[in-house]
């Protein structure tokens, strides 16, 4: 890849505010990556860009299959391992606990220490992982191994975004993030029906039997062919008190939401955990300010675009989470739908949504990254807004479908984007934040979301409840669309972004 550090006049690039505040010297800038000694293949050979990308796109694909797929699979856990419903989610909520809390110890380690070594790591520990879920005897045993699965998960998702940034030259980054995720969205649309296939007929075991032998092809394939990158001027060495106070902070953060509608909100145990994460918090926060060598830049969020990015990307993340759920509910509660039938009804969108990766690597050299989350948040909102008033099946769907066309392409292109606006030195640590920021409010939406459906049902009936709670977040897409786009066009009167232009290829 190319190492001029200066990528000024970049036609995919979308510069940072000047002066000091910013993290890097531009908006994308194409700071050289170091090949770690003995890497094999340097960043720019042919081999080692289609290695990269397969063993990325694999292992990303597995991730998304197995977690969409597990929700599915909660009954059959149930049953064959005769435990409550409420006791089997642990095997989802103990997933995200740990997804939650090491993204961004995942984004930092790659930067630091070397992407292949940490993209190994974490395709190691999710193969591992699933191997042990597929032989679980008991409910302890799966949720330990499901822990382990979410750890490397949580490892192999920022840094695979930093490997793609880093070893694909600038003129095609943006359309490799793009097809990568357009693959991992394709897990993302199979999950369902490989859960409710698999739970069905031969055990929700093979689940993970299927993803195993993937995900160590992808390991395999790492192995063999990604090179090595790290930020250059990172010291080797981690903040590990900030890494305990964050993995702290998020993991009680996350285990309040997740766990707050089941013990109550006011329930001591919810309310001590959400005492720990503001406790943490602060701790991070202070720890971050005096350390050496911090976890993370807090310079990073003074990036204005990235901050609009982020919560953009974040909405729409949210967004999708609520609408699934809703949807869901809909087609099953008030449709009548079996599980296998409203599946069918999920096709068209997570068709579209699988096409966001390629859509959002096509509209990057065209169009900046800020008007792009814009446009996703204008499209994401309109269709909440319209699937709320919607009856009739023959326009339910492709309303359904418009909807998950701009929720998919406001969370995928998120990840596209901050690479555009942050230095590829930085790409792991600004990608492991971005997918907390992501995967946290998104939890936090759907326990919301839950929240008031509790509240609401007694009073309505539950169809008028999905559509209120529908109309509130396609409004509240729309609005922060309108402030991503405000706040551009403020930047760009005083010179800090350049203006919105449609470039060609």
């Amino acid at each position: 890849m190319p190492t001029d550090p200066s990528s000024a006049g970049s036609p995919s690039a979308e510069p940072l505010p000047a002066g000091p505040a910013a993290p890097g010297p531009d908006a994308g800038g194409t700071a050289p990556a170091v090949p770690a000694s003995g890497a094999g293949a340097g960043p720019g050979d042919r081999a080692a860009r289609r290695g990269a990308f397969a063993a990325v796109a694999l292992a990303l694909f597995c991730i998304q299959v197995d977690f969409f797929a597990l929700n599915l699979a909660i009954p059959g856990i149930s049953a064959e391992l005769a435990v409550t419903p409420a006791a089997a989610q642990w095997t989802l909520s103990a997933y995200m606990l740990a997804v939650g809390c090491f993204f961004i110890v995942g984004g930092r380690l790659g930067d630091v220490f070397g992407r292949r070594r940490t993209l190994l790591a974490g395709a190691a520990l999710f193969t591992a992982g699933s191997v042990a879920c597929a032989l679980a005897p008991g409910l302890g045993a799966l949720v330990a191994a499901r822990i382990v699965q979410g750890i490397g998960a949580a490892l192999v998702f920022p840094v695979s975004v930093s490997v793609i940034t880093n070893v694909f030259p600038e003129a095609g980054r943006a359309r490799a993030l793009g097809a990568v995720f357009g693959v991992a969205n394709i897990g993302t649309a199979l999950g369902p029906f490989v859960g409710g296939g698999l739970t069905e007929g031969p055990g929700w075991r093979w689940i993970f039997w299927l993803v195993a032998p993937l995900s160590a092809l992808s390991l395999l394939i790492a192995l063999l062919k990604v090179p090595d990158s790290r930020d250059p001027d990172a010291p080797r060495q981690l903040d590990l008190p900030g890494c305990l106070t964050v993995v702290v902070g998020l993991a009680a953060l996350t285990l309040a939401v997740e766990r707050g509608s089941a013990w109550g909100w006011d329930h001591p145990r919810t309310l001590v955990a959400f005492g720990i994460a503001v406790l943490a918090g602060a701790l991070f926060m202070l720890r971050e300010r005096r350390a050496r060598h911090p976890l993370i830049d807090l310079g990073l969020f003074r990036n204005v675009p990235y901050v609009l990015v982020t919560g953009m990307g974040s909405i729409a993340n949210m967004g999708y989470g609520v609408t699934v759920f809703l949807a869901t509910l809909y087609l099953q509660g008030v449709r009548g739908l079996s599980p296998l039938a409203a599946g069918v009804v999920f096709l068209a969108p997570a068709v579209l949504v699988a096409l966001t990766g390629p859509l959002g690597g096509w509209l990057s050299p065209r169009v900046r990254p800020t008007a792009v989350m814009a446009l996703a948040g204008v499209v994401a909102g309109t269709g909440m807004l319209a699937l709320s008033v919607v009856e009739a099946w023959w326009l339910y769907v492709p309303v359904f479908a418009w909807c998950g066309l701009g929720l998919g392409l406001g969370w995928t292109f998120s990840s596209v984007a901050t690479q555009q606006v942050v230095p590829p030195a930085r790409a792991g640590e600004a990608s492991g934040v971005l997918l907390t920021f992501l995967v946290t409010l998104g939890a936090i939406a759907l326990a919301a979301a839950a929240s008031a459906l509790t509240a609401l049902t007694p009073e309505r009936p539950p169809e008028e409840a999905y559509d209120l709670i529908l109309r509130v977040g396609g409004v509240v897409i729309l609005a922060a669309a309108a402030v991503v786009m405000a706040v551009r066009r403020r930047l760009v009167r005083r010179g800090v972004l350049p203006p919105l232009s449609v470039r060609g290829s």
